[in-house]
């Protein structure tokens, strides 16, 4: 079975870091959560309130990082996967979490991405010429970074299989499952 990556932190969307964990901890995959530092990270829950232009954000799940960015070794690693809400905004200012989404994209591992999680690819400058889902409000971030948006609940670009949101999950990480199944047998 393969090692999978979950690169997080504070202000992920709860049911994009719980979903995908716990799917690839279903098929029998080894998940290591990293973040900014090793501690008990406090997930949030995006919704839309009748009234507002935008989602509101309540406190979510909290669950504990495994492991700090400083010290991953991403080479130890099969696949990686990057949830949305708010810690892209800020995890892809650390220059660990960009050396290690740089490492999965260069060594073209699989790499499963969701609603602001485009914000941690455009930062390491791995979209230019790629096809893929976010969540709407991070297309200008997206296009500016050389990609193409893609409104469409699982979208695999070579290595990357990105979706916009949580309601996304089914498609999104059956199309993962399918790449990590297909890269992890033939060696990667």
């Amino acid at each position: 079975m393969a090692r999978v990556l979950l690169v997080t932190g504070d202000a992920a969307e709860s049911l994009e870091v719980m979903y995908p964990y716990q799917r690839m901890l279903e098929d029998g995959h080894d998940v290591t959560i990293a973040a900014p530092r090793k501690k008990k990270l406090q997930f949030v829950v995006h919704d839309f309130v009748e009234g507002f232009d935008t989602y509101t954000e309540k406190p979510g799940y909290t669950w504990p990082a495994d492991v700090a960015f400083k010290d991953v070794r991403p080479e130890e690693f099969d696949a990686l996967i990057i949830p949305g809400g708010r810690a892209p905004e800020y995890v892809r200012m650390d220059p660990d979490a960009r050396r290690i989404v740089k490492h999965f994209a260069d060594a073209r591992k699989p790499i499963a991405a969701i609603c602001h999680a485009a914000q941690l690819l455009a930062a390491v400058d791995v979209l230019q010429g790629r096809r893929a889902a976010c969540y709407p409000a991070v297309t200008p971030e997206l296009t500016k970074a050389g990609g193409t948006f893609v409104d469409d609940a699982a979208v695999v670009d070579d290595n990357i299989v990105s979706a916009r949101a949580w309601p996304d999950h089914p498609r999104w990480m059956r199309a993962f499952v399918r790449l990590l199944s297909e890269r992890v047998s033939v060696g990667r």
